[in-house]
């Protein structure tokens, strides 16, 4: 799994809300969002996943979007 911004304690509504920009959704993660993925991982519905990666991340990848370049 590979998750993107999450709205956590660590960033603040600033942050968060710059960070949405890069999300086709317009918003970041929320961490039970996140969760929700996890725990369908570990569940029986998902018992034939392996060797996946699964980008959690409201589209942000798929904009090619990187918010530590610099211009």
């Amino acid at each position: 799994m590979a998750p993107g911004s999450v709205a956590t304690e660590r960033y603040r509504d600033e942050l968060t809300e710059e960070l949405a920009r890069l999300h086709p959704l317009g918003r970041v993660a929320t961490p039970a969002e996140v969760a929700s993925v996890v725990a369908h991982l570990l569940s029986e519905d998902a018992a034939f996943v392996n060797g996946a990666t699964i980008p959690v991340d409201g589209g942000r990848t798929v904009l090619g979007m990187d918010p530590e370049a610099r211009e």
